[in-house]
């Protein structure tokens, strides 16, 4: 039996005790949030200056994901996440492929991303091919797809404003004749094609 001075100190001490492990229980559920991640990627489909403000527009459509800047010279992006809560269960190495799959669509596969290249940019070479007929960016788009997946291209560019398709390319695994043989197939036209094999 329980004397009128115990009652009340249980009145008093008991909520916050229960209030106490309420909120234990509520930290351990729920962990203290980690502050997101800058990392960098390469981005695909940036064939054109232009091509930048369309990446901005597609990243307002990731959820959790932020694009911090963009850098065309280099196709290469700095997007701020939180990997655990952006890509919950993912495995490190799948959360390249992840982001993939989202940006591809939110730019209705426009977009792309890739690893960084470890090769440096100096050491790559780049190819650089005169065309005609790039009026509009899906003329652009299409000469862009038609090299940039090719083995051996690390960057690609297909400019309608200066009829002028690039790549930064290693050496040892393809060259400029495989280049234009993979754009006249799409249809694009060179403005110097090769002459003719005898």
């Amino acid at each position: 039996m329980f004397s009128w001075t115990t009652t009340r100190l249980h009145r008093r001490v008991l909520p916050g005790l229960i209030l106490g492990m309420i909120l234990s229980a509520a930290v351990q559920a729920d962990p203290p949030q980690k502050t997101p991640q800058e990392v960098k990627h390469q981005v695909t489909g940036l064939f054109c200056p232009e091509r930048v403000d369309d990446l901005k527009l597609a990243a307002t459509r990731l959820e959790g994901i932020e694009l911090v800047r963009v850098d065309y010279e280099t196709a290469e992006a700095v997007f701020r996440y939180d990997p655990v809560r952006t890509f919950p269960n993912a495995p490190p190495e799948k959360i390249i492929e992840q982001l993939d799959e989202r940006i591809r669509n939110a730019s209705r596969s426009t977009f792309g991303i890739k690893p960084l290249c470890a090769t440096p940019r100096d050491q790559l070479t780049l190819i650089e091919i005169p065309v005609v007929g790039l009026d509009c960016k899906a003329c652009s788009l299409a000469a862009y797809e038609s090299i940039f997946k090719l083995p051996g291209v690390e960057q690609a560019t297909a400019s309608l404003r200066d009829g002028l398709v690039t790549a930064r390319v290693h050496a040892t695994q393809t060259d400029q004749k495989t280049l234009e043989q993979a754009l006249t197939q799409r249809g694009v036209t060179l403005r110097n094609p090769p002459a003719p094999s005898p």
